[in-house]
């Protein structure tokens, strides 16, 4: 009996050593670090509520994983490369942060992920468009949540032409991000059979956008391609409300615009505007039982890159589950085997070259009239398979099989 037991006892603190070898946490703790705006121009769509997104998350999963717990840190970058590389690397060297998420602004996401490559920790961004980042800049470490600049640009201009709207001019950022939307999206507009009869390129942040806008209207395009992101979009739809543009038989379609951006302007103003998003709050009963815990927090509706990063922190925590360990190449690994199928995305998929490719919606701002409720603001007129709006992997990229 006694020697049973002794038996017994032995089999069982093997079995349990066995178990604790398996389901490794490096410092038995899983730390998550959101890197964002916390007070500019992007605080707004991301910022606290990019925070508030991933602390959901966090709980939603029970708060521990593989029997440690979860903490979420924040940093605040300020729009500059250099202190989000400096936070990046401190948060990897000291404080041994083991996932980085959002960082808005592709030239700060982009010297993120050298930090996350060099250091070998992963790194996650909802907010970063540039297509670079999964095509020659690509790391087997990095990976692209939500949008990019090609399947934006490209949902928009292809459903758009579809529907009549064949000629184009664009209000472009003058820097890499705004004239990558130019460029895919103008590509598309020809593809399409439609054309593209000029452009106009306002420096970052103009405060008086009304000359381009201006150019844009003596145009006489259909649409009007607003090629830019905060806070030049903003201004140029608020302008071109002013000038009379959609009640002269001109569209606006933006090429990145959020909901919170839609918000800030009034329907009165933005409405005909046409827009392509990953996600939205009153699509179906998922989205809205989310976004409404959401709201509860944040007295306002999530933007796609807010909804984006709960989506792949929670991805990214149940990998950790499945995989027994929070080493980043073994988790990014079960993150690429499972679907993403959760109220952001139905069926997403993460590539080899850390896209998640999802499908995306072609919306259309109601009238003040069409909106009968707070925050009913989106018309969605089409959905664009993933496939067809992120396009095939670049071969520039080092990670896709030639």
């Amino acid at each position: 009996m006694i020697a049973r037991s002794i038996a017994a006892a032995m089999m069982t603190a093997a079995l349990l050593s066995s178990s604790a070898a398996r389901a490794q946490v490096s410092d038995d703790v899983v730390k998550l670090g959101v890197l964002t705006d916390m007070n500019g121009p992007a605080s707004t769509p991301t910022g606290q509520g990019s925070v508030t997104a991933a602390q959901m998350a966090v709980e939603d999963f029970g708060g521990t994983v593989l029997g440690k717990p979860i903490q979420v840190i924040v940093g605040d970058h300020q729009l500059k490369p250099d202190i989000g590389a400096t936070l990046a690397r401190r948060w990897y060297d000291v404080e041994q942060v083991d996932l980085i998420l959002d960082v808005p602004v592709s030239a700060v996401g982009l010297a993120v992920q050298t930090i996350a490559n060099e250091k070998k920790r992963l790194f996650i961004t909802q907010s970063t468009g540039a297509a670079d980042f999964h095509g020659k800049s690509c790391s087997p470490y990095a990976m692209q949540w939500v949008f990019d600049t090609h399947a934006l640009a490209v949902g928009t201009a292809q459903e758009v032409v579809k529907r009549g709207g064949d000629t184009w001019f664009f209000i472009t950022d003058d820097y890499a991000f705004g004239q990558s939307l130019e460029k895919d999206a103008a590509a598309m507009v020809t593809k399409s059979g439609g054309k593209v009869l000029g452009s106009v390129r306002p420096p970052f942040a103009t405060s008086d956008v009304s000359s381009f806008v201006l150019q844009a209207q003596a145009s006489k395009a259909k649409i009007i391609g607003i090629a830019a992101g905060p806070p030049n979009n903003v201004n140029e739809i608020k302008t071109g409300g002013e000038f009379g543009i959609f009640k002269g038989g001109q569209q606006m379609a933006a090429l990145l615009a959020l909901i919170t951006d839609v918000h800030s302007l009034g329907l009165p103003t933005a409405q005909g505007l046409l827009l392509t998003t990953s996600f939205y709050w009153d699509m179906d009963d998922k989205t809205r039982e989310w976004s409404k815990r959401y709201f509860a927090k944040m007295n306002r509706m999530p933007t796609m890159w807010q909804a984006g990063v709960y989506s792949a922190t929670l991805h990214y925590l149940q990998a950790i589950k499945d995989a027994g360990t929070d080493d980043p190449l073994k988790v990014a690994a079960k993150m690429r085997e499972k679907p993403v199928d959760d109220f952001f995305a139905r069926g997403g998929k993460l590539r080899e070259d850390g896209l998640m490719v999802h499908d995306l919606m072609l919306v259309q701002v109601k009238t003040p009239e069409e909106s009968k409720y707070p925050w009913d603001y989106y018309k969605i007129l089409a959905h664009i398979p993933g496939d067809a709006a992120f396009g095939p992997p670049d071969p520039a990229c080092s990670l896709v099989k030639k």
